[in-house]
């Protein structure tokens, strides 16, 4: 059966809401050398575009080599990935109507690919996407396009429908661009858009289906009132 199109959704702050399980693994990394823990906002500011570079940003004032940090800081993160990590609100229900929709789903994120995989087969989701591509060596990080091809081959996708890439910053609409991908913004999302703009934006995952003619019951709606009134 043809596909109805390609979704690649970025991972934190999309799928998942991981920023207590990402400062923790920062500030034992930083304790680790004797350096005071960092507020939450400060990690979460600097999340974004691969954990080295987040080791890099968040431990300015450590005086160690940073592949030395950026190994102390995945060892800490491996041994609590779901500590504190949840999907988002909706997310395990309308990947699976997607799926059943015809859609085909992959997951594109600057996490490590060991640990992306850990922690969506933990919270139950790895059966309901095609493809996952996180970070390997030598492999390509958004928003580089060839990133985004690469996602697109592993989830076997068959070109059929639109392409979407979904994503809470700046990095997975600038990603989405460059690869001539629809771009959906999450505004529920911890990242930040920067200067990129989008063809959609949603407060809650729900709207993403409704938008994509997709039903999730009757929460759907209610949801995405909710998402808004919590502004307001």
């Amino acid at each position: 059966m043809r596909s109805r199109g390609l979704i690649l959704y970025d991972l934190d702050g999309t799928l998942i809401d991981s920023r207590a399980d990402l400062a923790g693994a920062v500030n034992a990394m930083r304790e680790s050398y004797g350096a005071a823990p960092v507020p939450l906002d400060f990690v979460v500011a600097r999340i974004g575009n691969g954990q080295r570079l987040l080791v890099e940003r968040s431990s300015e004032d450590i005086d160690a080599p940073l592949d030395e940090r950026v190994a102390r800081m995945r060892s800490a993160y491996a041994a609590g990935l779901l500590r504190e990590t949840r999907l988002y609100p909706g997310v395990a229900e309308v990947l699976a109507a997607l799926q059943k929709a015809g859609w085909c789903q992959g997951v594109l994120t600057n996490k490590h690919h060991e640990a992306t995989l850990t922690i969506l087969e933990g919270l139950g989701v790895r059966s309901l996407l095609n493809g996952v591509t996180g970070v390997e060596p030598g492999q390509p990080l958004k928003p580089d396009p060839a990133a985004v091809e690469l996602a697109i081959k592993r989830t076997g996708w068959d070109r059929n429908g639109p392409a979407w890439m979904v994503g809470d910053h700046y990095t997975d609409l600038e990603a989405g661009r460059r690869a001539g991908l629809r771009r959906c913004f999450c505004r529920y999302g911890f990242g930040r858009p920067g200067g990129e703009t989008w063809d959609l934006a949603i407060d809650s995952i729900y709207e993403l289906a409704r938008h994509l003619g997709v039903e999730v019951g009757d929460q759907c709606g209610r949801r995405s009132r909710l998402a808004r009134d919590s502004r307001s």
